[in-house]
């Protein structure tokens, strides 16, 4: 064989030859390499190619290639060798097709091959460069899989705009077969009054790429293969490959989110609404009803003070009523002023310490607190963000009913307060725990609704608002409020405020 391949450096070749330092530059080469003359027998190999095929270069040196090719291909192959000889120029092999390679040991391996022509004086040489691509199959393949596990589309496309790879999900959302979209122009999933801008926006992108979402502040569409439009979320991807930067665009259809968005704003511009007339209600509440009201109060009044005990004992009987009721018209129109007003004219939010609030509630209740001889404790409360006048409120709400709904066992009321953090949220946990008459937990829901209450109105007065004007104030604050109690062994609110500093942390 040394002798058919004078070109090739010998055994005894100097090693400061050129064809030495050639055959160096072969054997350092990260690929396999075999050289095969026309006829298709090898001439030269690398210590790459023995060890990606198995053989000693003794056993390859005069084979012809097809030894290396599976068994399979070897017919096809003298052909394509020989056309290939006829116009040799350099170029990849195979064009779109996967190869394979075969080893000693009969197995099979998937490869590029780079085939190079050269002219010398035994005639013509073919240099192919083999590369093993079992492991970027692998992590091809590994791709592909977490590419179709997707919950969005996945569409790729190169620096050209050509579709080079979609995801059964792409295939589900624009009602296209994946073979449609491979190496079509992306705009094809483009509402046709923007593809003709889009790819200046792809040019753009491919110039600076980065991961973004696309149209930040826009709203987007895509269209489908029959033509309907949707609106989608797009985020942008730079993928750099062994054949350039692929861009990976994920989409998700937003139909739903949108859906829903137009119902809340929907419902919001109810709510809206229904604040508006809220409002106006408390305007006529505290103007055109409390004035006949007050005329009523008065007159009946004055006949309790001017005839009690002149006319006969029903008539004393019905002015009392009339007084009773006017008093309890009275309290129910302002609780209801009160409580339309939580969400409407509530103050600006601010740094709120609560253990200055209990002194002022305690300083308010502080006849109640006498009369019923109750003793208030409280743990170190804390500063929260809220509004001051609707804290207050309800404080004094909750150790009001604590007071009032009392056994006749010395009454204790205690307000307690912990601080606990989920994640990066944290909140304080408030409490007002009494030992009174208690609450069965059935009614833990009723209670919170206006104008609901358990009680005998003679027994236990009050208008049931309090609580529901407690459950709007720290639905305002962002927090929750629910009861924990029994018949006859007290009951204890909890409700919870956001910590507005502890998230800053």
């Amino acid at each position: 064989m040394a002798e058919q391949n004078s070109s090739f450096p010998s055994a005894q070749a100097s090693p400061h030859s050129a064809e030495a330092r050639f055959q160096q530059l072969l054997e350092f080469a990260p690929d396999g390499i075999v050289i095969s003359n026309a006829e298709g027998r090898i001439v030269l190999v690398n210590q790459k190619a023995e060890e990606l095929f198995g053989y000693s270069r003794e056993e390859l040196l005069g084979q012809s290639i097809e030894l290396l090719v599976p068994e399979r291909w070897r017919g096809a192959h003298v052909g394509q060798r020989t056309a290939y000889a006829n116009t040799p120029s350099s170029r990849p092999m195979g064009g779109t097709r996967s190869l394979f390679a075969r080893r000693k040991d009969g197995t099979e391996f998937p490869v590029d091959i780079g085939l190079s022509p050269t002219e010398t004086d035994e005639g013509l040489l073919v240099m192919s460069v083999i590369r093993d691509t079992s492991e970027r199959q692998r992590a091809d393949a590994r791709f592909r899989a977490l590419l179709e596990a997707a919950p969005d589309a996945m569409v790729i496309v190169d620096t050209q705009g050509r579709i080079v790879l979609v995801n059964s999900q792409t295939e589900a959302l624009f009602g296209y077969a994946r073979e449609e979209l491979l190496g079509g122009p992306v705009e094809v999933l483009i509402p046709e009054r923007y593809r003709e801008g889009h790819p200046a926006h792809r040019t753009r992108y491919q110039s600076e790429p980065r991961v973004r979402p696309m149209g930040a502040g826009l709203e987007l569409f895509a269209r489908r293969k029959d033509g309907s439009e949707f609106p989608v979320e797009i985020s942008l991807s730079p993928l750099e490959t062994e054949e350039g930067w692929l861009t990976t665009a994920a989409l998700r259809d937003i139909t739903e989110r949108k859906r829903a968005e137009a119902e809340l704003a929907h419902q919001a511009r109810e709510l809206a609404r229904s604040n508006e007339e809220l409002e106006q209600f408390a305007y006529v509440a505290s103007h055109d009803l409390q004035e006949p009201l007050r005329m009523v109060s008065s007159y009946t009044q004055l006949l309790a003070k001017e005839y009690q005990g002149q006319l006969s004992e029903d008539a004393d009987k019905y002015i009392d009523y009339a007084v009773d009721g006017v008093k309890r018209m009275q309290e129910l129109i302002n609780d209801l002023l009160a409580y339309s007003r939580v969400g409407t004219q509530g103050r600006t939010f601010e740094p709120t310490d609560c253990e200055r609030v209990l002194q002022r509630v305690l300083r308010n209740l502080e006849v109640s607190i006498q009369e019923s001889g109750v003793a208030i404790t409280h743990d170190p409360l804390p500063t929260v963000f809220g509004d001051p006048l609707q804290i207050q409120q309800l404080l004094q709400n909750l150790i009001g009913n604590g007071i009032k709904f009392r056994r006749a066992e010395a009454p204790q009321v205690h307000v307690g307060a912990e601080h606990r953090t989920a994640g990066k949220e944290s909140e304080w946990l408030l409490s007002v725990r009494d030992n009174g008459i208690g609450i069965d937990p059935k009614y833990s829901d009723r209670i919170f609704q206006i104008f609901q209450r358990l009680h005998n109105r003679r027994k236990y007065s009050g208008t049931g608002i309090g609580l529901a004007i407690c459950k709007k104030i720290v639905e305002r604050h962002g927090g929750r409020i629910w009861l924990d109690g029994e018949p006859g062994v007290g009951a204890t609110f909890y409700f919870t405020i956001p910590d507005q500093a502890g998230k800053s942390k």
